[in-house]
């Protein structure tokens, strides 16, 4: 499981690079991953690095606005065809759209 260490400023020369992540004053919660407590989730950001040169991914809600957090792989695969999002990490399954 990630855990809360703080909200920390970014760097100037990152913040257009993790725009996503900055809030209006500049700062950003940030959350570790620990590769013994949650393995799947750690090597998911060693990838991503690997393929953006980003060592971070955005860890958020997920949710329609207005609607409920999503609770099932169900309501999760409904989230993903109504939001427009690129892909869907499920488990050991990565969906994407055609």
């Amino acid at each position: 499981m990630p855990y809360m260490l703080g909200v920390y400023k970014v760097k100037e020369d990152k913040k257009r690079v993790i725009e996503g992540v900055v809030h209006v004053d500049g700062t950003s919660r940030v959350q570790l991953v620990s590769s013994k407590t949650n393995q799947k989730f750690h090597q998911l950001i060693k990838e991503f690095h690997h393929c953006s040169n980003i060592p971070m991914i955005t860890n958020t809600s997920f949710n329609k606005a207005g609607e409920p957090i999503v609770e099932s792989p169900a309501d999760a695969v409904n989230s993903f065809i109504d939001m427009g999002l690129d892909a869907l990490i499920c488990g050991d399954f990565i969906i994407t759209k055609k």
